[in-house]
């Protein structure tokens, strides 16, 4: 029989896998809309609303079933899998049979739906794996899982655009590669979900009246709204403010790896001088690191790649860190954790909404163009202000909150 971290390595990429359809899609699905079909960005940004309000039901739901269906995980994991493959297959490969804003809506509603009841499973079994772990059980699964969730990024991040140089329809390949890596990943992972059998859960409520868990599902709503924010309005920022076409790929690239290069460091450190600490120094840090953006103009793409390093180092903290918290939170409480993870799932994308319905109407009413229109002044400014100021505002808030949550302290 295999020790138990023997098997760490398929969580990574089951990790990267959950992560290539999750920060990607909103980096790359709008603008291939509005690039390849002239979708409007309030349109989109109305769908993309429009399905995180779906979510404040579905994902608490999916929590449920997740539950309900331990006893079949892997087959549930394997459906759903497939579902979120062919979806992808849809929104990138196949010519829009219908009107595309509908066609977009539809696939990534099965996108979304797939990847949320993949990464409630996915996190509930963690509770249980990293209970058979040695010393920090939490701390070392959040390595192996977000250094592997950060190399998913990375690559499905610039996977599109490295494709371009070679294919004449690059979305087409990427989404290829995703279903390829669907199989893998799941073939990888079988064997854990026939291995765990967790207790039977306690509902949300159990999660709700628990102080702690509540924190730290508010923690988690304000820290991610920063990442949000940038991913959805990083393509937009690097071609009309630095004025950059063509460095979008090396630049992403550089973001991610410096997080995936980060994430274990942070893992350590906070194993020895504790979680708390180590990412309220992390989030002090990422707005040092990501404010110089403000400053920055055309041309100026040598120090938006030292911008990109930094804060993409400090990514990975935020991404490590604050999982594994929560995770040691609900071993406490829901040994299950199904169900508070669909909270978690929940909170953690509902920042995406806010992301894609408030900003992206509001830059084009300001007059911002993309592709060979002209952007005016006002919204070439206020895209600066939207990706770099908002940011860094939302993060003090997420700073303030942690740092006044003293009884998180020991997890």
């Amino acid at each position: 029989m295999k020790r138990p971290a023997a098997r760490l390595p398929a969580y990574a990429l089951f990790a990267a896998l959950l992560a290539a359809a999750g920060l990607p899609i909103y980096i790359h699905a709008p603008k291939f809309y509005v690039d390849e079909y002239g979708v409007s960005l309030a349109a989109l940004g109305s769908v993309l609303f429009a399905l995180r309000l779906l979510d404040v039901v579905q994902d608490p739901a999916l929590g449920w079933l997740a539950q309900r269906l331990r006893a079949q995980r892997a087959a549930a994991v394997a459906g759903a899998g497939a579902v979120m493959a062919l979806a992808m297959l849809g929104l990138f490969a196949v010519p829009a049979p219908v009107a595309p804003v509908l066609w977009f809506a539809l696939m990534l509603t099965l996108v979304f739906s797939s990847f949320s009841f993949l990464t409630i499973c996915f996190y509930a079994q963690g509770v249980a794996k990293a209970d058979m772990l040695p010393g920090a059980g939490h701390l070392t699964l959040a390595r192996w899982r977000e250094t592997g969730a950060l190399l998913g990024v990375c690559m499905a991040s610039v996977a599109p655009l490295l494709l371009g140089l070679a294919l004449e329809r690059p979305f087409a390949g990427f989404a290829v590669g995703f279903a390829i890596l669907a199989l893998w990943a799941i073939t990888a992972m079988r064997g854990e979900w026939r291995a765990a059998g967790p207790p039977m859960a306690s509902g949300f409520g159990t999660v709700l009246r628990d102080q702690q868990a509540r924190r730290l599902l508010l923690i988690a709503l304000v820290n991610a709204a920063p990442v949000a924010v940038t991913s959805t309005l990083f393509l937009f920022y690097v071609e009309l403010a630095l004025d950059a076409r063509g460095w979008e790929g090396p630049l992403l690239l550089l973001f991610f790896l410096a997080a995936a290069a980060a994430a274990p460091i942070w893992g350590m450190l906070a194993e020895r001088f504790g979680a708390r600490q180590v990412l309220l120094f992390a989030m002090t840090l990422g707005i040092v690191a990501f404010g110089g953006a403000l400053l920055l103009g055309p041309g100026d793409v040598v120090l938006f790649a030292l911008v990109c390093l930094a804060s993409g180092a400090v990514l990975g903290a935020d991404l490590t860190l604050l999982p594994a918290m929560f995770a040691t939170r609900m071993a406490q409480i829901a040994p299950s954790a199904a169900e508070g993870f669909g909270l978690w799932s929940f909170v953690s994308k509902l920042t995406l909404a806010f992301a894609a319905a408030a900003l992206l109407p509001a830059l084009e009413r300001a007059g911002l163009q993309t592709g060979a229109g002209d952007s005016s002044d006002i919204s070439i400014s206020l895209l600066i202000w939207f990706y770099a100021g908002v940011p860094c505002a939302l993060k003090l808030l997420a700073i303030a909150l942690l740092a006044s949550t003293n009884d998180v302290e020991k997890l």
